[in-house]
């Protein structure tokens, strides 16, 4: 049934009644205002009188919006004013919304469901010993670079690695980036404000061919899988990560090739199977293409390399009196040996870029030193000259 607009004894103002719901003795009134706006005759709602409307509070919202409409100022219908509302309430909530109540309540439940456990362990320890202390109370649209500044010189008077500070801001970073994403932050990113420490964090050790022998007969004779994973980074430099998601479908023993695919730099790329590795892997016994090569105890996907590991190499003393971390063995150590023996067995740059599927050839630069004989030969012309010249060096000898 079609409504029937009843008009109000007050001009621009008009209403509908509800057919069966009553407000008190009489039948509920639904009430609209009319108006110009713009030169243009507009119609908009107000509400019911069960909801506290009457023609008097109509009236004196008409008036407040013609005055408006004249005089340019306030908001010239209920659309604006209504969105004026709602504005203030996301500006409300924005400034009661504090670091931790975010990091807690929404960017840590998504990393959960989108990162690995490793990371999200990694950015909760973060967030408890050098976020939070300084900027989990602060709403986030008051964090400021100079908070920022003071994570910083925490973790730096504490002894963390540079690179460990870039993480954290990168963690900080990623939670206004989110919280800008889903409006709930409209200002700049204040991580963009703040210098970040410079260090060359690259790790330069690999091993010699006796320390590399030495740990794949240890590894062999306490953790065959262990030695058979080191094997297979050392002949092929493939990751700790690309060996825990290595399926049998992506090896082919035939032609001795390994697809890495889902790679850290999103790179596919084809590994080549040495004689010893190819044997490794005959070994192994193939499986159906879906089965991953390495799995754990209880047959499923790898997550971190265990205990056993880093006691062997403490055994082994690999790491015994060195402190800088960019000299400590780990299972990467194992990639950057088999660059290396790439670069001294005279492999160009670019073809060792492509085996490392590195994104950047800069990346692979850092083993160019191995092969770059001219620096040396430069040096050492330099030395054979400066002992030419000590010959002709007259001696003056003082007169007695």
């Amino acid at each position: 049934m079609a409504k029937k607009w009843i008009s109000s004894k007050y001009s621009g103002i008009r209403y509908w009644q509800h057919p069966t719901r009553k407000h008190g003795v009489k039948f509920d009134k639904y009430y609209t205002i009319r108006h110009q706006k713009d030169g243009k005759r507009v119609e908009e709602g107000l509400g019911w009188s069960s909801n506290g409307w009457t023609e008097q509070k109509a009236v004196l919202v008409l008036a407040e919006l013609k005055q408006a409409e004249t005089t340019g100022r306030g908001e010239t219908s209920l659309k604006e004013r209504r969105a004026t509302v709602r504005a203030k309430k996301r500006k409300e909530k924005i400034n009661a919304l504090t670091f931790a109540n975010f990091f807690i309540e929404t960017y840590y439940p998504q990393a959960q469901a989108n990162k690995a456990v490793k990371t999200c362990v990694r950015e909760e320890i973060f967030f408890r010993l050098w976020i939070g202390p300084v900027i989990g109370d602060k709403p986030l649209n008051k964090v400021s670079p100079l908070h920022l500044e003071r994570i910083k010189k925490n973790m730096g008077d504490a002894g963390r690695a540079p690179r460990s500070i870039h993480y954290c801001l990168a963690v900080i970073r990623q939670v206004f980036n989110l919280a800008g994403n889903l409006s709930l932050y409209d200002g700049d990113n204040p991580v963009n404000k703040v210098k970040k420490p410079n260090e060359d964090n690259k790790r330069t050790r690999y091993l010699t061919t006796e320390e590399a022998t030495i740990l794949l007969q240890t590894l062999k004779s306490r953790v065959p899988q262990l030695h058979d994973m080191a094997l297979l980074s050392l002949h092929t430099g493939m990751r700790a990560g690309e060996l825990f998601n290595l399926k049998w479908g992506n090896v082919d023993l035939d032609n001795g090739i390994i697809m890495v695919v889902d790679t850290k730099s999103g790179r596919n790329r084809a590994a080549y199977l040495t004689t010893e590795t190819r044997a490794m892997l005959e070994l192994r016994g193939q499986r159906e293409p879906s089965d991953l090569v390495f799995t754990d105890k209880k047959g499923r996907r790898i997550k971190e390399l265990t205990n056993p590991f880093s006691r062997i190499v403490k055994d082994l003393d690999f790491n015994d009196g060195i402190k800088d971390r960019r000299q400590r063995f780990c299972f990467h150590t194992l990639r950057h040996t088999f660059a290396s023996r790439l670069v001294q067995g005279g492999t160009g740059i670019y073809v060792v870029r492509d085996l490392l599927g590195h994104s950047t050839i800069a990346m692979t630069e850092r083993y160019s030193h191995l092969s770059d004989g001219s620096r040396r030969d430069a040096i050492l012309n330099m030395e054979q000259t400066l002992a030419r010249q000590k010959k002709k060096v007259i001696r003056i000898h003082p007169t007695t």
